[in-house]
């Protein structure tokens, strides 16, 4: 296999088609938005993730990657399109399965087809399967199918992408193996072999233990506040028993991930999941105790001006999908108070957001959602030195507390009594 065609050049599909070209294949990116396509064929990238820019500018250069609109015959393809959530709470599979419609004018003898993007149980089992043979191929023998997931970290994808295990599914043990011959030439870690709906309860399962971990924090936060205990210290001990693990707790759980994958699960199966959508209630509630919190932070101010430090659901990336912040702020907006918004990664042609200084200008409030490393290295002295009133929510932990109180801040942190 030299020639791939990459289906989605978004966070996962552009890193992945750098990564492949850069590792000797000839890849084709397809992606239906025809902008995209130009940007990165003049050697740009229209996301943020770092070193792909000088990545994607040198095999574009060489040729070994191009961008079009729509697919070309390869010897494999990947789907790497989005599948969100419906307005129902339901996996929107059309734009896999529009892949896959997009793929049969271009399909001949041998070729393998890996679908990475996160889906539901069974798939590829009942939804691609079914739709190749319909159109006369036969899998394991003329066709081969796969389901690879993605299980890479945004602001460490290129590295995670050739370093981090993968978990192989085929539909059959000739596509699984097809699969492992793909990815061993660029991937350094271990390839896991196992079936395409055993590999699919793998990603989403990944993702729900963090879900549901987290939500664990939350809640146990939120009771550390009310005993007069602090989270962060409590954790920091019980962390050092071998065998338990607390995670962080913040103002919900964002990305494309952690947020909408644990739904997949439990929309296989409501009735065998209530802990699973025990914990997507806990961590969707979050924003508005994070709000209300400030909110009560400024209720003896008249007019206050809130500055919220931080848009993207995690630190130093440009990513808002599902981010707990942009709920918080419209919770925050819906109450009448001023809003200023910082956020260096998010560019004001997406969203309203202002240097960090003049967020700062006459504020009376430091709501911090994103614990980005300018935020925490920012001089308390000189955000003391702008502001109205000196009051700081830091929902993350990220800052130094006793350097704030040092220059005259009140100083709150979530999950500490």
């Amino acid at each position: 296999m030299n020639k791939v065609c990459v289906l989605g050049l978004g966070y996962i599909g552009l890193p992945t088609a750098t990564v492949l070209a850069s590792h000797g294949f000839e890849v084709v990116g397809v992606d239906s938005n025809g902008r995209v396509a130009e940007i990165i064929n003049r050697g740009e990238i229209h996301i943020e993730e770092p070193g792909l820019l000088e990545a994607a500018q040198a095999v574009v250069q060489s040729g070994k990657l191009r961008a079009a609109t729509e697919p070309v015959p390869a010897d494999a393809f990947i789907i790497a399109v989005p599948t969100p959530m419906d307005s129902n709470g339901q996996a929107d599979m059309s734009c896999v399965l529009q892949a896959a419609k997009a793929l049969l004018p271009h399909l001949r003898p041998g070729n393998l087809i890996l679908l990475e993007s996160t889906s539901p149980p069974g798939t590829s089992r009942d939804l691609l399967k079914p739709f190749f043979e319909e159109a006369g191929f036969t899998l394991g023998k003329d066709l081969y199918l796969a389901y690879c997931p993605e299980r890479v970290l945004p602001g460490k994808i290129l590295k995670e992408l050739i370093e981090n295990d993968r978990v192989i599914g085929g539909m059959d043990p000739e596509s699984t193996e097809k699969a492992r011959s793909l990815y061993a030439r660029f991937v350094q870690g271990q390839l896991l072999s196992t079936t395409a709906t055993t590999a699919e309860v793998v990603k989403l399962m990944e993702n729900t233990y963090r879900d549901v971990n987290i939500a664990l924090a939350n809640e146990t936060a939120l009771l550390c506040e009310t005993l007069g205990v602090d989270y962060w210290e409590m954790a920091r001990c019980a962390n050092h028993h071998p065998r338990v693990h607390l995670h962080s707790p913040g103002p919900g759980v964002g990305g494309h991930c952690i947020a909408v994958d644990p739904w997949f699960l439990i929309q296989t199966s409501p009735e065998t999941t209530p802990m699973m959508q025990e914990a997507r209630r806990r961590n969707d509630s979050m924003p508005r105790v994070v709000a209300e919190k400030a909110l009560a932070m400024t209720a003896a101010i008249d007019k206050p001006r809130i500055a919220i430090l931080g848009l993207a659901y995690k630190a130093d990336v440009d990513d808002l999908r599902e981010s707990p912040a942009l709920k918080v702020v419209e919770i925050l907006e819906q109450s009448g108070v001023e809003l200023r918004l910082c956020d260096p990664f998010v560019s004001p042609e997406r969203y309203p957001v202002q240097p960090l200084e003049a967020c700062l200008q006459d504020s009376d409030l430091i709501l911090l959602l994103t614990d980005h490393r300018a935020f925490k290295s920012f001089p308390p002295a000189e955000a003391a030195r702008s502001m109205r009133s000196l009051k700081v929510f830091d929902t993350r932990n990220a800052l130094s507390h006793e350097e704030w109180t040092e220059a005259g801040f009140e100083v709150c942190c979530l999950g500490v009594g």
